[in-house]
């Protein structure tokens, strides 16, 4: 049981600002360690969301404000992480002319025109698929969605070496692979069961054939991938998974 309390203590502080100190005690997991925790953490996220989205909902807010709002508090519990991933990733595969300049161009702190507008984009799909779904859909979409796509990152890490030798996501190469199905498995189920079936099914589909996408542009212009690929990978799984949940209600 420590050994989990560990582990979850890690992929939290890994994406998320919560403080974990007490939970994960002595010592740090590797993070190969803590993959199998990555849904359980992207559920904690959907929850936040989709409580605020509810709530805004209940009190009479138009549903799209309501959305934006349930992102800023998602956007507030990680940090914006996998924000500053996608726009990061943006900027580096579509704007240098070498796997070495778009791998120097990602480690650059300034944000160019392309994660520009992928940050533009991101939070817009992703809100006005929320907005476009009924209040009682709001928390187990999101729940669905965050598990899911944390359980994405998967993909890139089955198909792909990493781009760098050094960095966050190199040390990634050894993870709990059968934990993340089960704790995947056991998140998605239920929210499943209360979401439509078709656009659920689609949703699943969706985030694997953007991964694979996602994951060969980045063999082909980068060489593999890097923690910020990982955490755009949340993000487009996020936009497509919901934009499919929301066609249920059009």
């Amino acid at each position: 049981m420590g050994r989990l309390r560990q582990d979850l203590a890690g992929a939290l502080m890994l994406m998320t600002r919560l403080p974990t100190g007490r939970l994960g005690g002595t010592g740090m997991a590797p993070l190969g360690r803590t993959v199998w925790a990555w849904p359980l953490v992207g559920a904690l996220v959907g929850a936040c969301g989709g409580s605020v989205a509810y709530a805004l909902r209940a009190a009479t807010l138009p549903p799209l404000v309501a959305a934006f709002w349930a992102l800023v508090a998602q956007s507030l519990l990680t940090g914006a992480l996998h924000e500053d991933g996608l726009a990061d990733t943006a900027d580096g595969l579509f704007g240098g002319r070498t796997p070495a300049r778009r791998l120097e161009i990602m480690r650059d702190s300034r944000i160019g025109g392309y994660g520009a507008v992928a940050l533009c984009l991101g939070f817009g799909i992703r809100a006005a698929a929320l907005a476009a779904l009924p209040a009682p859909a709001l928390l187990p979409a999101l729940l669905f969605s965050g598990a899911l796509s944390r359980s994405a990152m998967a993909v890139p890490l089955l198909c792909l070496a990493p781009a760098r030798a050094d960095g966050l996501a190199s040390t990634l190469r050894r993870p709990a692979w059968t934990g993340l199905a089960v704790v995947t498995a056991v998140i998605l189920l239920p929210n499943a069961l209360i979401l439509p079936a078709r656009p659920a099914v689609v949703a699943l589909a969706s985030v694997l054939v953007v991964s694979l996408w996602l994951s060969g542009t980045c063999r082909r212009r980068l060489g593999g991938y890097t923690g910020d690929t990982l955490g755009a990978t949340v993000v487009l799984s996020e936009c497509v998974a919901l934009s499919a949940l929301s066609a249920a209600a059009g």
